[in-house]
């Protein structure tokens, strides 16, 4: 006995040492946010003050310290954020996940990201503050790298920490540019829509900018100088797996002095992003006697996109212009090496490269190219046939400048030296909105914008043997859309269609009107604006378009063959003013009916994979309106029955009974089941948390939330056959800045500040998010010192 009691206590000591041992270890991996470091560099000390939610307040002497420390603490909050980023322009995600994500990384090293970054990087001026700055932040990250505790995803995916380069940096601003793929998604379906079905298809598919619409209105401050479904199956395919978030839209107004009760000037901002964990933005405020931002920033970029001080505040919002054009090539009749170019037969190009696999063979891969760009056949196994199509995106097509319209932005000095800095962006297509305390206010729609021939059209994929072809007219940055201090007294953006002042249309992907024309509904008649209306503004849940969507397709419902608790529901219905709260039943209700509404309309003709493909480009958004309008459209008939031609009373009213009786299937007859808080829920994905025993851990969430599509609190959803609508995008910050009382600005994070599951601020803004509330941005030292929860010192490094 007395042996077995011994084994047993060296078992139970044994255990208590293991946990002990993998405790002492898992407190290694938390970030450090006080204490004393020594950083190599520096020139003086460097203090960070963490506040309530983890965000560093950084004190610093000069510059190049400051951006130093920025990047160290950059890192220990978002290493494995970066990794990812920087990962994805070159093709390196199969080396981290598999060979699953192989049509990912040949998708994005065909777009020839990683090539522009190293011709871009081979041109700086070494000397230039915008390198000495970047390579000082680059430092930092190194240095926490070298020093620090690795993120526990490395041990997870057996990857090896790695220091990071310029070129990573401007990879990742390519991503970035990459933006969100609507010309990839829509073009070659629109092309195969129009082969396959004809012109008469497109008519009411709101392909082109419509003049009904509201548009956002130029004020310039001074005149203007005088295979397709392949393809749209391979970027599907490819982002399917994407580790990481795309820009999808985004809202911002400012509202200028004469409509706010204050007299000053009041910025809003929520950049629409895709959601995940870590949350794309990470916040720093820096402060330095030459230098001071509050700011936003990527992870691996020093300079912030979004940010404020006392004197200006900036955001972005997606343009959605037209950056990318799909062309066919003529293969030469007796020799396939060479192509039609715009001078003769060229030869085609070749790019090699090799994508490293997890626990596979290296995969060797080539592609060809054109003078217009890259040949998406063969770089994956949906693009088949002999008919090359290749591609021109404007981000690598010209040259790279967008680290000094980051850089120029968050240095300027008042409004002329902002809106200088501007012409530099050429992709992608970025509204970018101002405001300062001297009551000026600015929006600008900043992007290499080009005009081509009349017998082209963006939308399609073009023939790139013909006369002209690729020919383009970029337009001076003074033909740009803008609004500078206009007298209506206000600028907003909504990723809606702007107004032209260079006597053209602007090609794009414009989102329908419903968030702008709500928007301009809400600002237009008010004068007397205020923080705290704002803050109500931007969580506003209301939409201005889905009622008369309603109203349109309610006259086609055949009452007398709806029974009692029809004929009920449709009442509210149509009653429903288009509010998203959480207990709302007629939310839930006119969603499953859009649903089947799209389903009976166009699957009949488009087929199951292409009826897809179509749910994940803007033209479903922008056709639901316009089509519940329209009495007569060639999409009503449904052609799989050949004995039968439906009407649109057909289609809706079909659609209407399906929707009520899948919530009856789904949630049963009781109507408080069938709530908007049921259907609709957020949660922020880890790429490890998509395993299922790890879920818990690395996801946050899920929540119930307020909002939908295309209102201002705008939080997107895929439609699919579930009828649950698991929210995938929205607001990625919401920022309200009030020149009135600079110091009580407010924001919020989807999740927390730190992409570190082991740390306290992973998720302890996740539930306000949720909830629609805000914190304090705080820019008084005083202040930020007495409330400051941690200090980090940095000292020079005493050799």
């Amino acid at each position: 006995m007395k042996k077995y009691k011994k084994i047993g206590w060296i078992l139970l000591i044994g255990l208590g040492i293991l946990f002990l041992g993998g405790g002492i270890f898992v407190h290694s991996l938390k970030p450090t946010y006080d204490g004393e470091k020594q950083l190599p560099g520096l020139s003086n000390t460097v203090q960070v003050h963490y506040d309530t939610y983890g965000i560093p307040h950084i004190y610093a002497k000069n510059e190049a310290d400051a951006f130093k420390a920025l990047g160290y603490v950059h890192a220990q909050d978002r290493l494995w954020q970066m990794e990812l980023l920087r990962r994805i322009g070159k093709g390196g995600l199969s080396e981290v996940f598999g060979s699953d994500l192989l049509p990912t990384d040949k998708f994005f090293l065909s777009l020839g990201i990683d090539e522009a970054s190293a011709r871009t990087v081979a041109k700086l001026d070494q000397d230039s503050p915008i390198v000495q700055l970047a390579q000082a932040y680059l430092d930092g990250v190194n240095r926490f790298i070298e020093e620090g505790p690795t993120p526990i995803e490395f041990y997870l995916t057996g990857l090896d920490k790695k220091s990071f380069t310029l070129t990573d940096i401007y990879n990742i601003v390519g991503y970035m540019g990459f933006s969100f793929a609507q010309a990839h998604k829509t073009d070659p379906l629109l092309t195969n829509i129009k082969d396959k079905l004809g012109t008469a298809y497109l008519e009411d598919l709101a392909i082109d900018v419509s003049p009904a619409t509201v548009w956002i209105k130029n004020h310039p401050s001074e005149r203007a100088d005088t295979l397709q479904n392949a393809i749209t199956s391979l970027v599907s395919d490819a982002l399917k797996g994407l580790p990481a978030p795309l820009f999808v839209g985004s809202n911002s107004w400012v509202v200028g002095p004469a409509k706010t009760k204050s007299g000053k000037v009041i910025f809003a901002n929520d950049p629409h992003i895709g959601f995940a964990q870590p949350s794309v933005w990470y916040e720093a405020h820096i402060s330095t006697p030459t230098y001071e931002k509050y700011g936003y920033h990527l992870a691996g970029v020093p300079f912030p996109l979004l940010a404020h001080d006392r004197d200006l505040a900036y955001g972005l919002t997606m343009f959605e212009n037209d950056d990318v054009n799909f062309y066919y090539e003529e293969n030469h009749p007796q020799d396939s090496t060479q192509y039609k170019g715009k001078n003769g037969w060229e030869s085609y190009g070749t790019v090699s490269k090799t994508i490293k696999v997890k626990d596979g063979e290296d995969v060797a891969f080539s592609y060809r190219t054109t003078e217009r760009g890259p040949v998406l056949n063969g770089i994956a196994d949906q693009i088949t046939g002999e008919r090359p199509i290749s591609m021109s995106w404007v981000y690598t097509a010209m040259e790279n400048k967008m680290m000094e319209a980051v850089y120029g932005m968050s240095h300027a000095d008042g409004l002329d030296e902002f809106k200088a800095a501007l012409p530099n962006i050429h992709a992608p297509g970025l509204n970018v909105m101002y405001g300062d305390v001297e009551g000026n206010i600015g929006w600008w729609a900043s992007a290499k914008l080009f005009q081509i021939p009349d017998s082209s059209h963006t939308k399609f994929i073009m023939d790139g043997s013909a006369a002209g072809a690729g020919a383009k007219r970029y337009l001076h940055f003074s033909e740009n859309p803008q609004a500078i201090n206009p007298p209506w007294g206000y600028v907003y953006s909504a990723n809606n269609q702007p107004d032209s002042i260079a006597g053209m249309v602007y090609p794009g992907y414009y989102l329908p009107e419903n968030r702008a024309k709500r928007i301009v509904q809400l600002l237009e008649p008010k004068d007397d604006w205020d923080q705290e209306a704002v803050r109500a503004m931007i969580t506003d849940n209301t939409s201005s378009v889905n009622p008369s969507v309603v109203m349109n397709l309610a006259k086609s419902v055949k009452v007398k063959e709806l029974t009692d608790v029809q004929i009920v529901e449709l009442d509210k219905l149509t009653a429903w003013k288009g509010e998203y709260p959480l207990e709302n039943v007629e939310a839930t209700i006119y969603h499953r009916w859009m649903y089947f509404f799209l389903r009976n309309t166009f699957m009949d003709e488009l087929g199951a994979d292409m009826f897809q493909q179509f749910l994940a480009t803007h033209f479903h958004k922008r056709a639901i309106a316009p089509l519940s309008a329209k009495e007569h459209s060639i999409w009503w008939d449904n052609i799989t029955t050949k004995e039968v031609k439906e009407t649109r009373q057909d289609i809706v009213h079909g659609a209407y009974v399906e929707a009520l009786e899948s919530l009856n299937r789904d949630f049963g007859t009781d109507r408080a089941n069938w709530t908007w808080g049921n259907v609709h829920t957020l949660e922020h994905t880890h790429p490890i948390g998509r395993v299922a025993a790890l879920r818990s851990f690395f996801n946050v969430g899920p929540f119930p939330v307020q909002g939908t599509k295309e209102v201002i609190n705008n939080l997107a959803f895929p439609y699919d056959e579930s009828g649950l609508y698991k929210v995938t995008a929205g607001p990625s910050t919401r920022r309200v800045i009030d020149f009135s009382d600079i110091e009580n600005s407010v924001s919020i994070l989807p999740t927390g500040q730190s992409g570190n599951p082991l740390s306290p601020h992973y998720e302890d803004q996740a539930e306000m998010f949720a909830k629609g509330e805000f914190r304090k941005m705080m820019l008084n030292k005083k202040e930020i010192k007495e409330n400051a929860k941690n200090v980090l010192t940095f000292n020079p490094l005493v050799e």
